[in-house]
């Protein structure tokens, strides 16, 4: 046989074998082509004249999409804890197979993702390259980055520093604090505890995240008398004691440890100091029309018009996930959002609302990825929410995450798989793998025990709401978070601002322009470099005057810039 007919016949044998591919060096990095071959596309896949249409109205949307240069009047901050890239095109494709019955899946679409701008941000902490909920929130509504662990505090201030955090030097103010200051309604609403790591960025200034009541400051060592706790600081302290809108779990850290819960009476509170301070909340509010709700009955009973302020405490630790809440009397996180937004749009001056889907992050600590992707849809359903009750003239609305997680979506499934079960491809040990998983967690591990070789998954009931794949590398007590950017949705007044890639410490700086509040660019203590106030829409008249006592884009315009950071309390 000829050398020419010797490679003829490799070239032949290799095309079988290696599903399609005409061997080369890289084949090993291609999926089993052959494979797909025989997929027998039931239901039909869309022709190409579908996706031509489809891009060519997709660009004609482009075209036509123009920025809103306006005052905002009202901003809403919407944040998914531990919303990854992932989580959202995971849920995406979820949503699409479980709730839209789509015929694959992949071609649903999220409400934030009908946003006109988006882009990512850059997550990492001072000192850390991944970061947790603490530093994060810092950089998100603060405009700086801190250290890890901390809240609403410089990078002067580590972890655990009583002394430093009590200090108002170390001080850095929210977005929500510069939204009171010119008079502006605030509100938080969250699936966490409301003195959590996220919410609390919005008010709190704490040298550790866990601080949420005096005895958990004690327990690391703390003065409660010289570095308050964050639930304190919530109820007694500015900005948090005008906060109009506080909604979300937690109750424990407001009540004294004698007491028993209201709605777990086998639990109690954490305090040590005798302090109730829902109690004290509810007086301070009494000639405020205020009130104070405990459960989902209560709040859908609360009528806007007749509340300025509204402290909702809806369990002793977080509000349930999804699947639970209306078994424990929780309210949704759509539903909160709906109460919110009808009592702050009350006031003419406009408002600010930071809200929390915090349940998708504890759903990926515990290694579920089912769960995550139902509380991203409700997260997402509270988007809508928000974006059908407001108006686009006058309405920032930022979506975005704090940081990312290690769940990864893996392998070349069929189209119209189902996103949490796993392909027909297999592995080299011959055993399949799950299409959604983590590079790590809490739960058991890789490998089987009996056999000493990997768990085999399709033994197992992936159907389970609470499935937890197994794991190559495992942790002490649970998954960890992922150093990767995060995305950022954006609609209304400047989102266009929020295109790109930029350091998470830069989106309130946008918010505190696009609404003329703070002290940076387009504030009333700045003023602006962009388009003046007077060409805004909606414009106010402080924010015209400010402008022209501001700075302007000049030669050493630079220099006076890098003078002014947010580090007023």
């Amino acid at each position: 046989m000829s050398s020419t007919a010797t490679v003829f016949i490799l070239c032949i044998i290799s095309q079988v074998v290696l599903g399609g591919n005409i061997y080369s060096d890289d084949h090993y990095m291609h999926p089993n082509f052959k494979r797909h071959v025989q997929n027998k596309q039931d239901p039909p896949f869309e022709d190409a004249e579908f996706w031509r249409k489809n891009a060519q109205d997709d660009l004609a949307k482009e075209l036509l999409k123009q920025p809103i240069e306006a005052q905002a009047k009202n901003v809403i901050l919407f944040l998914g804890d531990g919303m990854s890239i992932p989580t959202v095109t995971a849920a995406r494709i979820f949503k699409g197979q479980k709730v839209d019955g789509l015929p694959f899946g992949e071609e649903g679409q999220l409400h934030m993702d009908t946003f006109p701008f988006s882009g990512t941000s850059k997550t990492f902490c001072m000192d850390t390259q991944v970061a947790d909920s603490a530093c994060s929130a810092t950089a998100y509504l603060c405009g700086t980055k801190g250290r890890i662990g901390t809240i609403g505090v410089t990078s002067n201030v580590m972890i655990f520093q009583c002394a430093k955090q009590a200090d108002p030097a170390n001080h850095v103010s929210s977005v929500l604090a510069w939204a009171q200051a010119q008079g502006k309604s605030t509100g938080i609403v969250t699936t966490t505890g409301v003195t959590h790591a996220s919410p609390a960025g919005t008010y709190a200034h704490a040298a550790f995240r866990s601080w949420e009541s005096d005895a958990d400051v004690r327990l690391g060592l703390g003065d409660p008398k010289v570095c308050e706790d964050i639930a304190t600081q919530l109820i007694k302290r500015e900005p948090g004691i005008n906060i109009n809108v506080i909604l979300g779990g937690g109750r424990r850290h407001f009540t004294p440890f004698t007491q028993n819960d209201t709605e777990y009476p086998d639990e109690k509170g954490h305090r040590l100091d005798g302090v109730n301070l829902i109690d004290e909340w509810i007086s301070m509010k009494n000639s405020s029309r205020g009130r104070y709700v405990s459960g989902r009955d209560q709040l859908l009973t609360v009528d806007p018009a007749e509340t300025d302020y509204l402290l909702g405490l809806f369990a002793p630790s977080h509000v349930s996930y999804y699947d639970q809440q209306l078994a424990n009397n929780d309210p949704t996180l759509e539903e909160m959002t709906e109460v919110a937004i009808k009592i702050l749009s009350k006031n003419p001056n406009g408002f600010f609302l930071f809200v929390e889907g915090g349940r998708i992050d504890h759903s990926h600590h515990n290694n579920a990825p089912q769960k995550a992707m139902w509380e991203t849809i409700e997260f997402d359903k509270a988007i809508k929410k928000g974006d059908d009750m407001t108006e686009d003239d006058d309405t920032l609305i930022v979506t975005t995450a704090d940081h990312s997680h290690v769940m990864y979506f893996a392998g070349y499934p069929d189209r119209g798989t189902p996103i949490w079960k796993h392909s027909s491809d297999l592995a080299l040990d011959g055993l399949p793998y799950s299409t959604l998983g983590y590079a790590n967690g809490g739960n058991r591990n890789w490998l089987d025990e009996t056999t000493n070789k990997r768990h085999n998954i399709s033994q197992d009931n992936m159907d389970d709401l609470n499935y937890n794949p197994p794991v190559p590398v495992p942790m002490i007590d649970s998954e960890s978070h992922g150093g990767d950017d995060v995305a950022i949705f954006a609609k209304g007044p400047f989102a266009h601002l929020l295109t790109g890639v930029h350091q998470q410490s830069y989106i309130p700086h946008v918010i505190g322009y696009a609404a003329c509040i703070g002290t940076g660019l387009g504030s009333l203590k700045m003023g602006s470099i962009g388009p003046p106030p007077t060409t805004r829409r909606g414009y106010s008249p402080e924010c015209n005057l400010n402008f022209h006592m501001g700075y302007h884009f000049t030669g050493n315009f630079t220099t006076k810039l890098t003078s002014s950071i947010f580090l007023t309390s």
